[in-house]
């Protein structure tokens, strides 16, 4: 992802039917999560560690009950031809048409200067949609809801061009080649949300509606790391924004603070995430999904 310049807003929920309660998101189970990630080492798109992520992430899955789906194709590169897949995997809802998607990327940008093993960005987005399996599998869903592991976000060299959201980019053109698009509701983008320094700003590109949905569930569960402070980021919500899916990023790219000496460097690494971060989103989004769904209820 990359960042850019400033401005927005805030308010609205609403609840959909009534909702069974369901065990609640588990920081300390999503942390060890990240732990496991971490420890498979540099993950880019197109090497081993990448998939011995899927790997990780499929068996996660398989033991909450949750089939996976591997969306597999090849990108052209700065580095040659790579091999990356997406892996998505779909939580049944009530309706029969629609679906929330819930996104992060698995890979890690790729350094031959040091190892760089993306505890924060690349592993805390995997390791969030990981416990949300396991929480939203035993929750009454409204619409079907699928957790999406991008492959590809991160530049092969630099940000520029068609160097970067390989994954995104190729998951909305297969969506518009097989006219599902539409099926679409909202896709909320998580990504670098493990800091354990976690400010949370509104992202300027997002979808008014869904960013309010979120900012207002904060404000309920009374979570201070969302703030009404715009910022501006480049990432994988753009490819559906632009496709004309309502998206929104939740993102803290000012990792730790506004030096961001921590981002793509060495020192992203395990001990500066924390449970209570990943816990901080994943409650905040599991109380916005009412609100989304009652919208996603009425189309788009």
């Amino acid at each position: 992802m990359r960042f850019l310049p400033l401005l927005v807003l805030a308010s609205t929920a609403c609840l959909y039917g009534v909702q069974a309660p369901s065990p609640g998101f588990d920081g300390a189970r999503a942390y060890e999560d990240l732990r496991q990630i971490v420890a498979i080492g540099p993950r880019p798109a197109g090497s081993p560690g990448a998939a011995a992520t899927r790997e990780y992430v499929t068996r996660q899955m398989k033991a909450a009950g949750i089939a996976t789906e591997a969306q597999a194709f090849e990108a052209e590169t700065p580095a040659g031809r790579l091999k990356m897949v997406n892996l998505r995997a779909t939580i049944p809802g009530a309706a029969r048409q629609g679906r929330i998607i819930i996104a992060g990327h698995y890979d890690t940008k790729r350094f031959s200067e040091f190892p760089f093993v993306g505890a924060n960005d690349g592993g805390s987005s995997t390791a969030l949609l990981v416990e949300l399996a396991r929480v939203l599998k035993n929750r009454r869903n409204a619409v079907p809801i699928e957790l999406l592991f991008l492959d590809g976000e991160e530049a092969v060299a630099e940000w520029s061009g068609n160097d970067h959201t390989y994954g995104s980019r190729y998951y909305v053109d297969a969506a518009r080649t097989a006219g599902t698009l539409k099926d679409i509701r909202a896709m909320i983008l998580v990504d670098m949300i493990g800091d354990r320094e976690l400010v949370i700003k509104r992202e300027t590109n997002s979808t008014p509606w869904l960013t309010d949905a979120i900012w207002a569930a904060a404000k309920r569960l009374k979570r201070p790391e969302f703030v009404d402070v715009p910022t501006t980021v480049e990432d994988d919500h753009l490819e559906f924004l632009a496709a004309g899916v309502p998206s929104v990023d939740v993102i803290d790219l000012e990792y730790p603070d506004a030096t961001y000496r921590y981002w793509h460097t060495r020192e992203d690494t395990l001990d500066k995430c924390s449970a209570g971060s990943l816990e901080a989103v994943g409650r905040v989004l599991i109380e916005a999904l009412p609100a989304m769904e009652k919208a996603a209820g009425r189309g788009r």
